[in-house]
C-alpha cells in the first residue's frame, strides 16, 4: 500500500501524532537511511528526521540521495517536508508558515541527482513546477481548516551552510526574488521529483535574515521559534495523515516518463 511520509527539519524530530512508532535503518545503493514507521489510525506513515533525531548531521552532510531512495523503497508516493527559514520578505514574519513553490539552488558540494551517468544514466527533468501542486492544495486546505496563517507562495533560496549568510549575500538574494533562505531543501526537492514522488515543503519563518534582522543570528533562536510554533505543523500533518491519499493521481508520478520512468535498482 502506498504511503505518506514526513521529513522533519530543524526542531521537528518527532511527529508527535503517530502510534506504534519504531525506528528502522534501511540499506540503499547510496548508503544507509534511518527513519521511523508508525500508524495513524489504519494507515502506516513514515517519518524521517533530516538531521538525525539528535540533530547530528549538518545540512551539507545529509545523505539526500539515500533518504529519498529509501522512501521510494518503502513505497512512499507523497512527502511533506518541513524547513526552518530566514525571511527576506517583510510580509513573512517569524512564526508564520510559507508554502514555497519555487527555489534557487546555491548549494555547492552535494550529490544532487540520481541521473549522474552511473546507475540511472543521464536525464534532464523539467522543473517548471518543482513542488507538487496536488499536495500543495491539500496543505492549503488543511491550513484553512485550522485557521493557520500560511503564505501560499514563496521562493526558497538554498545555501550550502552550515554557516548563516552574510548581509551582502542576502541583499543579492532579495534582488533575485528570493522570499526565504534555508540550507536543506536542495537537492531533496529535485531528488523527489526524479524519483517520481509528490513533494511539498512547509517552511517556518524563524527570523529575518542577516542584514534585515537587528540582531546577530543564532541557531538557538531558530530552534526556540520552531519549538514555540510546532503546533501549527502538527495540526496540518494530522489533517494530511487523516485525509490525504498518496495514490491520488498526479503528474509527479510520471515526472521521469520521457526517460523510461524511475525504477528501483
Amino acid at each position: 500500500m502506498s504511503k505518506l511520509a514526513f521529513i522533519g527539519g530543524t526542531g521537528v524530530y518527532d511527529p508527535g501524532i503517530l502510534t506504534d512508532l519504531h525506528s528502522e535503518i534501511i540499506d540503499t545503493p547510496y548508503g544507509k537511511a534511518s527513519y521511523e514507521s508508525g500508524r495513524f489510525g489504519d494507515k502506516e506513515i513514515i517519518f524521517l528526521a533530516r538531521h538525525g533525531v539528535h540533530h547530528t548531521i549538518p545540512p551539507h552532510k545529509i545523505n539526500y540521495r539515500a533518504n529519498i531512495y529509501a522512501l521510494k523503497m518503502l513505497d512512499v508516493k507523497a512527502v511533506v517536508s518541513t524547513t526552518a527559514v530566514g525571511s527576506l520578505n517583510p510580509d513573512y514574519k517569524a512564526g508564520e508558515l510559507v508554502l514555497v513553490d519555487q527555489f534557487i539552488d546555491m548549494t555547492k558540494s552535494r550529490e544532487g541527482t540520481f541521473y549522474d551517468g552511473e546507475h540511472y544514466g543521464v536525464a534532464h527533468l523539467d522543473m517548471t513546477h518543482p513542488y507538487c501542486e496536488t499536495l500543495r492544495q491539500a496543505i492549503i486546505r488543511a491550513a484553512e481548516e485550522e485557521h493557520i496563517t500560511l503564505h501560499p507562495h514563496g521562493t526558497y533560496i538554498c545555501t550550502e551552510g552550515p554557516r548563516f549568510e552574510t548581509p551582502a549575500e542576502i541583499k543579492a538574494y532579495r534582488q533575485w526574488g528570493a522570499d526565504v533562505v534555508g540550507m536543506t531543501n536542495l537537492p531533496e526537492c529535485v531528488l523527489a521529483r526524479e524519483a517520481e514522488i509528490c513533494y511539498s515543503t512547509i517552511s517556518m519563518v524563524t527570523n529575518f535574515a542577516a542584514g534585515i534582522s537587528d540582531t546577530p543570528l543564532s541557531h538557538r533562536e531558530v530552534v526556540d521559534c520552531m519549538n514555540h510554533n510546532l503546533e501549527s505543523f502538527k495540526k496540518i500533518i494530522t489533517i494530511l495523515s487523516r485525509t490525504y491519499d498518496p495514490d491520488t493521481e498526479c503528474s509527479c508520478h510520471h515526472a521521469a516518463k520521457d526517460f523510461g520512468g524511475f525504477h528501483l535498482l
